[in-house]
C-alpha cells in the first residue's frame, strides 16, 4: 500500500515487507496486483510442457511469487531497475542467482536449449520484446505475455483488420496467435491509463515457407509503410514490373494474408 506519495505523475514510493522501491514512470512500471491475474496466467502457463521459464520485468514479484512454486521448472527473471533487484532478492531469496540484472533487449538467450517466455512486458518496450522473442524463435515454442490492450490486438489482428500490420504479419509467419482475456486498469500500481490483454503466442508446427526472413521484413515492412495505397505502388522498388501485373498487386497490404506475403517473397527482384 502507498506509504508516502511526492510527484505522483512521475514516481510513487512503495513499503512491503520494509523494503522500499520506486515506481517509474520512465521505465513504463504498472506492477501487476491482481492474485487472480497472476494465477489465470500461470495456469496458462502449465497447459505446455515447461521446463526453463524466463520472466521479463518481474518488478514487485506479484507474478514471480507463482513462477517460484511451479515444479521442476528451471526460473530465470530478467530485471534492468536497481531497486527492482534488491527488492526480489530480499523478498524472494530463491531468486539469488537466477536474476539476470540488465535490460531484456541487450541480453543473449538465457537457457541453452528451449524455454517459454512470460511477463508483465512494460508497454514502452512490449513490441521490441515481441520482435526480440522472434529472433529467439527456434529457442521459445511459447510466449505468454500482458500487453497494451490495442498491441496485442494489433499482435493479433488478420488480414481485413484495421489493425492488421507490420507485427501481425511477422508475428504470425512463426507463431500462431491466441487474445487470451482482457484486464481492468484497476489490476495494477498504479493503475494505467488504457487497458490490458494477456495473449499466447506458440511456435507454428509448419511455417508457411518464404524466400528469406530479409525479404519478408522487407516486402511487409514496405507494403504497410504505405497501407493506403495498392500493393503495386507501394512495394515497386521490390518487383520487376512484368511481376507486377499480377491481380494481387491490386489489393492494399491489409487484405493480404500471412500466406500472400510469404508467396510473394519468391517473385521479388
Amino acid at each position: 500500500m502507498p506509504a508516502t506519495q511526492n510527484n505522483y505523475s512521475v514516481c510513487a514510493h512503495y513499503c512491503i515487507f520494509a523494503v522500499m522501491y520506486t515506481l517509474k514512470k520512465a521505465l513504463g512500471q504498472h506492477f501487476l496486483k491482481d492474485k487472480t491475474v497472476c494465477e489465470r496466467i500461470v495456469a496458462t502457463l502449465q497447459q505446455e510442457p515447461l521446463q526453463q521459464l524466463l520472466e521479463v520485468g518481474p518488478g514487485g514479484g506479484a507474478l514471480t511469487k507463482y513462477l517460484l512454486q511451479l515444479k521442476d521448472c528451471s526460473l530465470k527473471c530478467v530485471e534492468v531497475d536497481d531497486e527492482k533487484v534488491q527488492y526480489l532478492l530480499q523478498k524472494y531469496p530463491a531468486l539469488q542467482n537466477h536474476i539476470i540484472h540488465k535490460s531484456f533487449l541487450d541480453i543473449e538467450p538465457p537457457f541453452e536449449n528451449q524455454f517459454t517466455v512470460v511477463g508483465n512486458f512494460p508497454y514502452n518496450i512490449s513490441t521490441q520484446i515481441v520482435f526480440k522473442v522472434l529472433e529467439w524463435k527456434e529457442q521459445v515454442p511459447v510466449m505468454i505475455g500482458m500487453f497494451q490492450k490495442e498491441v496485442a490486438q494489433r499482435i493479433v489482428a488478420k488480414e481485413g483488420s484495421k489493425v492488421y500490420g507490420v507485427t501481425s504479419v511477422l508475428v504470425q509467419a512463426f507463431y500462431s496467435t491466441q487474445y487470451l482475456f482482457e484486464v481492468d486498469e484497476d489490476a495494477f500500481t498504479p493503475p494505467p491509463k488504457v487497458k490490458s490483454a494477456v495473449i499466447k503466442l506458440m511456435a507454428l508446427k509448419e511455417r508457411p515457407s518464404i524466400r528469406s526472413e530479409r525479404h519478408l521484413f522487407m516486402l511487409v515492412k514496405m507494403a504497410f509503410n504505405q497501407r493506403r495505397k495498392t500493393l503495386r505502388n507501394a512495394v515497386k522498388p521490390l518487383f520487376e514490373a512484368a511481376a507486377l501485373q499480377d491481380e494481387i498487386f491490386n489489393k492494399r497490404a491489409e487484405q493480404l494474408s500471412v500466406a500472400d506475403f510469404a508467396a510473394l517473397t519468391f517473385k521479388m527482384q
